[in-house]
């Protein structure tokens, strides 16, 4: 399923939980989808009302991060 509003990310694998953690404290903005483990490529899965917001969160995290394109 495609989802024209959700964040890829990519992150060390170690930091995949830290990350979904992060996001389960903010309630209803985004769910976190571990596409690959190994590379630590994510997918959070916001609505066209809340991306900015998941952005927002994303790009003040306290560990290192790339944003990737659409990676389905």
């Amino acid at each position: 399923m495609n989802n024209p509003a959700a964040v890829y990310i990519q992150v060390a694998p170690a930091d995949i939980t830290f990350i979904c953690k992060i996001m389960e404290g903010y309630e209803h903005l985004g769910v976190v989808t571990t596409l690959d483990r190994s590379k630590g490529l994510l997918a959070i899965r916001a609505t066209p009302d809340t991306r900015q917001e998941v952005l927002s969160i994303v790009t003040n995290l306290p560990v290192p991060y790339l944003l990737v394109d659409g990676a389905e």
